[in-house]
């Protein structure tokens, strides 16, 4: 057990003193420095109930083996079960976890919420982590500790073997098969994951290594792992080159390594090649089933899967309200589910297509749902196409249908970027922006380029007032937003949403700039004007947001008005005799 440090004195006996006739409960608040909750020199090992932590290595375990938890989440766990069984005050597990970085209360609950989640502990019946509002959290469970490793782990350890598989390189002489080297990179991912006996990092670890210079063995230290494939892609005309090589983290020597120079219509045997012989080189029991799944695509045929990478590089790369974006991914999908009719992937993506170009333009387009529908008949377990079609549920106005879509998408992959990003929209048009906020920061951190979602935890956050948390994730927009800038200095969404990053960070002046440069680029873009609406209520100028809210309301979209009725940025104006007055128009003017 840690105690509390040397130096807090009276003024720490009397806040606990305080704490306890509150509350009547006796509670220690324990302060624990940094470097001695989260780093120590000598490895110690932990357990409570069945989970065992090995603070060396970082690893988390239960008998079945690894847990996979992000730094952070490794971190809060590691701090809490120091303390145990004190409480520790959310203001000390923000400075623990987070040091030097400003963060609100609403991140830490988020936070624990995530550890949860993955550890499989019920907030209403803990069996790890007790929360008490408004003070802090500790743990539940009998923490014991050692100096020598627990003969459990030393069996689990010995048994254990997981892999990152780092994107692979774009090494075509244009450079412009990025799209296919990441579509590869997620596939091998995919299929490792079937595999029983293997751990694999998630995608958004991996990525989070596209285009710096890799050292490998800091790269498994630091997602803590036994192995790392790393590797290449070379497509030409009707050939594609793929070089792979596995790499023992132990020792930094190669224990598998392949070129495979075939014609096109073989990568998806190179695919089953890669990954059997990485199950083979590591010396795994690969399950008939498992088999069976790594070999499942969606599709067989070249030409479909190479238009579905590129509608899922444009989807992942681009913004929501872009609505040449939209029209790019349904040409794309459209033309991948006319060569093969039973690509499932392609057809929930299709749906979603549709579903934003509809909410950009207008009633009379498909609303995605069909396509999605027709997904869902192919694969009933993909969890996208079960997310997509919440979304589409929700804008019809049908929340609880939409509701269980979005639960069984979160079965199915809580991983995935696009159940998140679903849910957060889901739970934001219900009212309810602290659950919101919870999925859309797991989007913002499962795709690094993801701008939406940044953006709407601005809302998110000034809608239960923490002020600190807008200001985080306002910093995180406009930085994304000067990235695609850099790259595309006209890009008037991106414009919008580093404008509104400005104005949620109280920078006025330069909001109205950005805002003024952004509407002369489009001046047609209906969701900016909406958004920047949003933010001149948020600096209290309501005649400027009703001024630009009318010519937004007289062509705005059945998809635009719904957002518009839930979201919290307009609360201050919604009562004003104008407001609601363009409210009315707009709904009679879009009744079916």
């Amino acid at each position: 057990m840690v105690t509390a440090q040397q130096g807090l004195g009276d003024e720490y006996r009397r806040f606990s003193a305080i704490v306890a006739r509150i509350d009547h409960v006796t509670v220690n608040v324990v302060r624990v420095s940094l470097g001695e909750s989260i780093a120590r020199r000598d490895p110690m090992y932990y357990s409570l109930g069945d989970l065992s932590i090995d603070t060396g290595r970082q690893l988390v375990m239960r008998a079945a083996g690894p847990i996979s938890l992000p730094k952070l989440s490794y971190d809060l766990l590691l701090v809490l079960v120091r303390a145990a069984p004190n409480l520790v005050s959310v203001d000390e597990l923000m400075r623990l976890v987070w040091p030097g970085v400003v963060v609100g209360s609403e991140t830490v609950s988020q936070r624990v919420k995530m550890l949860r989640d993955v550890l499989g502990d019920d907030p209403k019946n803990p069996r790890y982590i007790q929360g008490l509002r408004g003070r802090g959290y500790q743990i539940m469970a009998t923490v014991s500790e050692s100096r020598d490793t627990p003969a459990a782990m030393s069996r689990v350890a010995l048994a254990t073997k997981s892999v990152a598989v780092l994107p692979f390189l774009d090494m075509s002489e244009t450079k412009d098969q990025e799209y296919f080297a990441d579509g590869i990179t997620e596939d091998i991912i995919t299929d490792l994951s079937k595999v029983s006996a293997l751990a694999v990092v998630s995608r958004n670890s991996s990525f989070m290594y596209k285009g710096r210079g890799i050292d490998i063995l800091k790269v498994a230290r630091e997602l803590q792992v036994s192995h790392v494939l790393e590797g290449s892609v070379r497509k030409a005309g009707g050939r594609v080159r793929i070089t792979a090589q596995l790499v023992d983290a132990s020792s930094n020597g190669h224990v598998w390594a392949e070129r495979y120079d075939r014609d096109l219509n073989d990568i998806f045997a190179i695919q089953d090649e890669i990954s059997e012989s990485i199950v083979m080189a590591l010396k795994l029991t690969l399950l008939p089933s498992e088999r069976r799944a790594i070999q499942q695509r969606g599709t067989d045929n070249i030409e479909a899967y190479n238009l579905y990478l590129m509608a899922r590089q444009l989807y992942v790369s681009g913004h929501e309200g872009d609505a040449r974006r939209a029209e790019g991914i349904i040409r794309l999908c459209a033309g991948a589910t006319d060569i093969d009719p039973h690509f499932a992937p392609a057809w929930a993506l299709l749906g979603l297509g549709q579903l934003i170009l509809r909410f950009m333009r207008g009633t009379h387009l498909d609303n995605g749902l069909q396509a999605t529908e027709r997904a869902l008949a192919l694969d009933a377990r993909h969890a996208e196409a079960h997310a997509i079609k919440a979304r589409i549920l929700s804008e019809d106005g049908h929340f609880e249908a939409a509701s269980a879509e979005i639960d069984a998408a979160l079965r199915l992959d809580p991983e995935s970027y696009e159940v998140n990003r679903s849910a957060g929209y889901l739970r934001y048009r219900e009212h309810r922006p602290s659950e919101a906020a919870r999925y859309f920061e797991k989007a913002m951190t499962l795709v690094e380029s993801d701008i939406n979602s940044a953006h709407m935890l601005i809302s998110c956050y000034c809608a239960v007032g923490d002020d600190q948390a807008v200001a985080r994730v306002s910093r995180i927009t406009l930085s994304r937003a000067e990235r695609i800038l850099v790259q595309d200095p006209n890009n008037a969404t991106a414009i919008q949403y580093g404008a509104n990053s400005l104005a949620a960070l109280g920078q006025a002046a330069q909001f109205k700039e950005w805002m003024h440069r952004a509407l002369l680029i489009d001046p047609d873009n209906i969701k900016s004007r909406f958004n920047f609406a949003c933010a001149l209520v948020r600096l209290q100028d309501k005649d400027a947001a009703l001024e630009l809210l009318q010519s937004v309301f007289e062509k705005m979209a059945i998809g635009l008005l719904n957002h518009a009725k839930a979201d919290p940025d307009l609360d201050p104006i919604r009562d004003h005799p104008k407001f609601k007055a363009m409210v009315e128009a707009a709904q009679r003017r879009l009744a079916p």
